[in-house]
């Protein structure tokens, strides 16, 4: 939890994450997802923080995009069986650290990277090995305010939730 004050970007999984993990396809082939309203914000509310956020997912979702698109997410990466690559491509993108970033996965293929980096997460239904590699467990599951709970702790670890909320008061 010390190293709040050093993040620069948090980077997420979706699947069971940013999502509770359910994958709704209809009889054509199209895929939904449920989305929480508050994950949205709060990932505005980082951006708004001048803290970056980026997306790594194993699957390919046009709704991923949809919703990338919607809250201004500029760094997608699907389809990602190799987590690990895109996270390298994100560091030399911005020129980050490991101790920079913040992981927030919840299951075996986020394991590599949630070991590098500075603040490692899981989802409190991610997968009980994930959990032992990670500093923070959420109180909140996946797709359920999970990510917004960790983007406040991030934020009010650095010292900014009070410029970031001001305008609500």
């Amino acid at each position: 939890m010390e190293n709040l004050e050093k993040i620069k970007i948090v980077i997420s999984d979706v699947d069971g994450v940013l999502t509770d993990g359910s994958i709704i396809k209809d009889c054509h082939g199209g895929e939904s997802k449920t989305f929480n309203a508050r994950d949205g914000s709060g990932i505005k509310f980082l951006m708004r923080a001048d803290i970056k956020f980026a997306i790594i997912s194993g699957r390919t979702s046009a709704a991923v995009d949809f919703r990338a698109k919607e809250l201004d997410i500029k760094d997608v990466y699907q389809g990602q069986k190799t987590k690990i690559d895109a996270y390298q491509e994100i560091l030399s993108k911005y020129g980050f650290s490991d101790d920079e970033v913040c992981y927030i996965g919840d299951d075996f293929v986020d394991i590599p990277v949630l070991l590098r980096v500075g603040f490692p997460v899981a989802v409190a239904d991610a997968t009980p090995e994930t959990q032992k590699v990670c500093d923070y467990v959420t109180i909140a599951p996946g797709g359920r305010g999970a990510v917004r709970e960790v983007i406040e702790k991030i934020i009010k670890g650095q010292d900014k939730w009070q410029e970031i909320t001001a305008r609500y008061f």
